[in-house]
Formats: C-alpha cells, sequence, structure tokens
C-alpha cells in the first residue's frame, strides 16, 4: 500500500467528469491532503467584515483533486476511511449576504475568526461570557464525479456527495459514495473545526485542513445510492440540552422557526446580539425533525449544549 500526497493549489471549482485526475492510487491506498480554508484563502486570521461583502463567490468551496481510484466502475461504491484530520490553528465564521437559512432576516455581512486551542481541543466563542466550543474536525466537502456532464457546482451537495457538510465524518469515520464514472474521481475540500447539524448560517468554525484517507472499491453495494457513513465510537456523555421548537405546515419554514427562537432565547438569556446568537447555533446547535407525521404540522428543534455555557441559565 503506498501513500500520496495532494498538496493545496492542486484543486478545482465544479464538479464535472471531464477534469482529468491528479493521481492514481490503488485500492487501499492512503492520500495525505492540504487543504485551503472553503474562502479559498480569501479570508485570513487578519480580514475583517469589510471584506466579506466582497467576496467571490464562484470562487468558494474548491475542492483537491480529482483522484483516480483504479478499479473503480460505474455501479460500485467508493468506501473512504477517515484516518485523521488536522486544522489550522485559526479559523472563522461568516454570515454572507444571500445565504443561509436565515439569509432573508440576516442581511449585512458579519465575520467572526477565531483562535483553536487545538492542544485542549477547543475554541472560545466568548471568553468573557464562558462560551466555548468544542472542535470536532471534518471536511465539508467529499464527493465523486457524477455521470452527467458537467459542470455542477461544488454548493450544493449532490447524490455523489460533494458539500455534504456531516459533522459525524470525523477521524475515525468511513464514507461510503456511489460511483458514476469510472475510476471514482474522488475529491475533497471545506474543513470545519466544529459545527452543529444545519450549518445554519451559511458558514461553520471554516479553517484550513490537512485530512489522511484511505480507499477501497466495493463491488456488492447495489443499495448505496446517495452518501451513506459509519460514525466512530461516540463518546456517550451526560449531555444535556436547551431546545426551541418550529411548528409549521413546511419542513423549511419549522426548520427557520426553530432557529429563530433559538436566537431569541440566546440574545435573551446570554445576552449575546442577533448576529452572535445566529452564528452560535450554526457552530454548536443541532437541528432535529422531531415529528414528521401528525399533518398538517411538522415539528423540528434546535438543540443547544448546555455544556458550552460556564453559566446556565432557566
Amino acid at each position: 500500500m503506498s501513500i500520496h500526497s495532494v498538496s493545496r493549489n492542486q484543486s478545482h471549482l465544479v464538479w464535472d467528469n471531464s477534469i482529468q485526475p491528479i493521481l492514481r492510487v490503488k485500492e487501499g491506498d492512503t492520500v495525505k491532503f492540504d487543504c485551503l480554508d472553503a474562502s479559498n484563502g480569501q479570508i485570513n486570521p487578519e480580514t475583517t467584515v469589510i471584506s466579506v461583502a466582497s467576496l467571490v463567490f464562484s470562487n468558494l468551496d474548491q475542492v483537491n483533486g480529482p483522484i483516480f481510484v483504479e478499479g473503480a466502475q460505474p455501479g460500485d461504491t467508493l468506501k473512504v476511511e477517515v484516518l485523521s484530520i488536522e486544522t489550522a490553528d485559526w479559523g472563522w465564521t461568516a454570515c454572507i449576504p444571500g445565504f443561509g437559512l436565515l439569509n432573508d432576516e440576516f442581511i449585512e455581512p458579519a465575520l467572526k475568526i477565531w483562535k483553536l486551542n487545538k492542544k485542549e481541543g477547543f475554541a472560545y466563542f466568548d471568553e468573557a461570557k464562558g462560551i466555548k466550543i468544542p472542535l470536532n474536525p471534518f471536511a465539508g466537502e467529499m464527493g465523486v464525479a457524477r455521470k452527467e456532464k458537467g459542470p455542477f457546482s461544488t454548493i450544493p451537495p449532490y447524490n455523489t456527495g460533494g458539500n455534504i457538510d456531516t459533522r459525524h465524518v470525523t477521524a475515525g469515520a468511513t464514507l461510503y459514495l456511489p460511483i458514476e464514472v469510472e475510476g471514482a474521481l474522488f475529491s475533497m475540500g471545506d474543513g470545519h473545526a466544529a459545527q452543529g447539524d444545519g450549518e445554519v448560517c451559511g458558514t461553520a468554525i471554516e479553517t484550513p485542513i490537512v485530512a489522511e484517507l484511505r480507499f477501497s472499491v466495493l463491488k456488492d453495494r447495489p443499495y448505496t445510492k446517495t452518501p451513506h457513513f459509519r460514525t466512530p465510537s461516540i463518546n456517550v456523555s451526560n449531555e444535556k440540552y436547551y431546545c426551541t421548537t418550529g411548528i409549521e405546515t413546511d419542513l423549511r419554514e419549522a426548520a427557520r422557526s426553530a432557529v429563530r427562537h433559538m436566537v431569541m432565547y440566546l440574545e435573551q438569556e446570554y445576552k449575546l446580539d442577533h448576529v452572535e446568537a445566529y452564528m452560535l447555533c450554526s457552530v454548536a446547535a443541532d437541528l432535529r425533525m422531531h415529528e414528521v407525521v401528525d399533518m398538517p404540522n411538522y415539528l423540528v428543534g434546535m438543540m443547544m449544549p448546555s455544556s458550552i455555557f460556564s453559566q446556565q441559565h432557566n
């Protein structure tokens, strides 16, 4: 088995099966990816909020690759084992105008630059208020080329993966992707240091990453029609949550309502400003579908872990 490397400049900005692979690997080989953050280097630790509104959106969410996996054929499944992920010592979270679940309510750009304490595994959201976020690094973008002629944006997810933004695909996890073209043509990027399920403001704690992945081809998984994944062992703790809910006839509107109510709660109880509360929801809280059968209404919850706060409220 061999170990290969992919550098930061070996990237592309669209999914397209006509893009030539930068590397050919055999089953069982490991590839080490060095990935810029999702801004493609447009944001750095010295960037200010003024730069957010002028981000070149077409340059966001670049992915490193593609990787040609020998023996991979359409109808097979690509098994991707996440061996390790290391972040930089900084990250960013932003509200980008026109982007996010509540983009019509948060119309002004905002930016937070984080210092990541990798040794102790957390980042302060607000040190004075004792709010800190545990680090849980993963790559938001992992996917293979589609069979249809491209190009396709890297912003949305597809049946073949892409911007899945799934915080559970961390080191020790395994991702399964349906292969639609010869060689699979795998690419990855969009490093995150932490994120809540939903990534509701449109960004997580975005950060450059170095990730090591191992590839195998499976011939006996015809049911893999979309991305599947197996998580590593989860350390079950005595975590407590505060949960807000949204109840609407439309599932998306129920999710928006749950987030809106959590923002209001954080503003009132923790004295966060409107944008701070929205960003905290994006990096720490999880959206959950609690009820989907009692029509005509859906109930969606937003669950905020209590452990991130040093002081608890009613």
